[in-house]
């Protein structure tokens, strides 16, 4: 064999090998993006249960904070704001307002204005009750000369004189004009900024409140809702307690204390701010989740087990005033909401409440948060604001059907959910893709009652020397650690939620939809919420179509990281005989109207 003719068998060889690679590595990659796509199969014709109440768009009515009109309530959103919701979504669901006693009491001196601020509370309550809905009415601030101190934040120093002030409020509102409300005392009483009391002075403003409510619920046999204490963490007190001792919580005393004085406690309300939509499904030292937990602390003093557990504020939060997620970015925070909700619901939650209707800023409490659903411009004179994409999501909420289907998509995803609902000619189908940027440290903190003190004391060890950022970037072995099997374990699965989360940030995912048992003729629509619009974002389909259906519905759905898509497929009524239908048979694509902008999306609007 010549050199030359040895030199091109060797390059051939060479060439056979890597191309034989290549394809292998084609074929891997390939098996890889198969394995990331979802499958979602739902047949029309199996059973539904009816739609959780967690699923229905409740919120707490708060706003801006300042209003240049002092008969409007200072915390409250502005009126075009509730214009807005109630002409767009209604106030069938529930609805928290803060009844704020300071400001009433302060115009005592100008009873020609203190009488509009109470009817334009009264007025928003009487919306609410008239659409069926539920006020959920938080009293709070201690009205001047009751309080111990100077402060509306103060707890009354005559408990007797506040129990008469709240009766006369209460009759007027439940007893006289029967406005559906329940009743909530404070809010955050365990954080400073919000209560300069202690637990005992809580628990007897809680007990003024309870027994005017009872009294009168006795006298006018009527059903006075009364609650709380909407404490910062279900398991907080006020000494900065964590969930490993969750059975020092203001909850657990509230319950207790409710108990041993005869005292009405008819829903358990709490805040719970959050990147981590499974937040409610942690785990406690009783191995149980904290849901779990409080429904045995409310059966084993004789409440209902079954009284309503309500997260009446929560958000997509860091611990920050201001975030670009819940601006600029506010779709991470339009994809987090469905996330959570579902979650909560699978929970054991009975109602959640969103903080909060519009941001705030420009107040006399110095108070800037872009926590609200609508922005607004503080400099002004008329009102100039708009809804951010969060808003349409609450407005997909609003569509979905009364029954909803069990089916779910495969496998189990940490990050891509569905709510697939129905009416009688009408499928509603949520899909949701959130991949929460803290993943780590939420997925330790709702295990982290699952370790012993000892392993509790070295994940903490780990954290504070800046190891276990080591340990999820792999610049660290796990095997290699002088670690508990259990913590190896933890920190494993966080490792691999830590690379699928930063591989999901940025990667768009398939599903594979198919819809059984579903014929005739149905209009197709798609509506989307992801990263092309965060402010002002019409509610108009993406994309549009007629269906003549004789077989399963089948498409493949692309989610974008951080997106939420709502298909509806309404059926079409029966055409008189002769009539050319405008209908195709599916997939046929030519008669597809698609908005393929924001900007477009904006001009469809009607």
């Amino acid at each position: 064999m010549t050199k030359q003719r040895f030199k091109i068998l060797v390059i051939l060889s060479f060439a056979l090998f890597f191309t034989s690679y290549e394809l292998l590595v084609a074929s891997c990659e390939s098996f890889a993006q198969q394995a990331d796509d979802l499958e979602f199969t739902l047949d029309a014709n199996s059973p539904t249960m009816p739609l959780p109440k967690t699923f229905k768009p409740s919120i707490d009515l708060s706003g801006r904070g300042f209003h240049r009109q002092t008969s409007w309530p200072q915390g409250l959103a502005a009126p075009e704001v509730l214009d807005t919701w109630a002409k767009d979504i209604g106030f069938s669901g529930v609805y928290r307002l803060q009844y704020n006693l300071w400001e009433i009491n302060q115009l005592a001196k100008d009873k020609d204005a203190q009488d509009k601020l109470l009817n334009n509370y009264e007025n928003i309550i009487k919306k609410i009750t008239e659409a069926g809905g539920i006020v959920i009415l938080d009293i709070f601030s201690t009205p001047a000369g009751l309080g111990q101190a100077l402060d509306k934040k103060s707890p009354p120093w005559d408990f007797r004189a506040f129990k008469e002030l709240i009766k006369n409020q209460i009759r007027d509102l439940s007893c006289n004009k029967r406005y559906n409300i329940w009743y909530e005392v404070w809010s955050a009483p365990d954080l400073d900024d919000f209560f300069l009391g202690r637990k005992q002075e809580y628990l007897n403003l809680y007990r003024a409140v309870a027994e005017a409510a009872k009294e009168l619920s006795v006298e006018n046999k009527v059903y006075i809702p009364v609650g709380g204490p909407a404490t910062s963490w279900w398991f907080q007190n006020f000494d900065a307690n964590t969930i490993l001792t969750s059975e020092r919580s203001l909850i657990y005393e509230l319950i207790q204390f409710s108990y041993r004085h005869h005292l009405p406690l008819d829903f358990v309300s709490w805040h719970a701010y959050s990147t981590d939509p499974k937040t409610e499904k942690e785990t406690t030292i009783y191995k149980k989740t904290g849901m779990a937990l409080l429904r045995d602390w409310l059966s084993y003093f004789n409440f209902d087990r079954n009284t309503p557990l309500i997260i009446d504020e929560w958000n997509y939060d860091t611990n920050a005033n201001v975030l670009p997620e819940r601006k600029e970015k506010s779709y991470i925070s339009a994809s987090y909401i469905p996330s959570r909700i579902k979650n909560m619901g699978e929970a054991g939650i009975d109602y959640q409440l969103y903080f909060c209707l519009e941001d705030f800023q420009n107040n006399k409490e110095g108070v800037v948060r872009n926590v609200g659903i609508f922005g607004f411009d503080s400099e002004a004179s008329e009102y100039k604001g708009a809804p951010k994409s969060i808003y349409n999501v609450f407005r997909m909420l609003s569509n979905l059907g009364n029954n909803m289907f069990t089916a779910s998509l495969k496998p189990n995803d940490e990050f891509a959910g569905v709510i697939a609902t129905k009416t009688q000619d009408r499928i509603a189908i949520l899909v949701y893709n959130y991949i929460d940027p803290e993943i780590v440290r939420s997925y330790l903190s709702r295990n982290i009652s699952t370790l012993s003190g000892a392993e509790r004391k070295a994940l903490l060890n780990l954290i504070t020397s800046d190891k276990l950022e080591k340990i999820m970037l792999r610049q660290l072995d796990i095997s290699k650690m002088r670690l508990s099997k259990k913590l190896k374990a933890l920190l494993k699965k966080a490792q691999e939620l830590n690379d699928r989360a930063e591989k999901f940030k940025s990667t768009t995912r398939n599903v594979n939809m198919s819809i059984k048992n579903i014929k005739g003729n149905y209009l197709y629509q798609r509506y989307v919420v992801d990263s092309s619009c965060s402010t002002n974002c019409a509610f108009t389909p993406l994309e549009e179509k007629n269906l003549n259906l004789s077989e399963p519905y089948k498409e493949t759905l692309a989610l974008n990281p951080y997106s939420v898509n709502m298909i509806i497929l309404s059926k079409k009524p029966a055409e008189p005989e002769g009539t050319a239908g405008a209908t195709i048979e599916q997939p046929a694509a030519e008669n597809i109207e698609k908005v393929s902008s924001p900007t477009d999306a904006k001009e469809k609007a009607p």
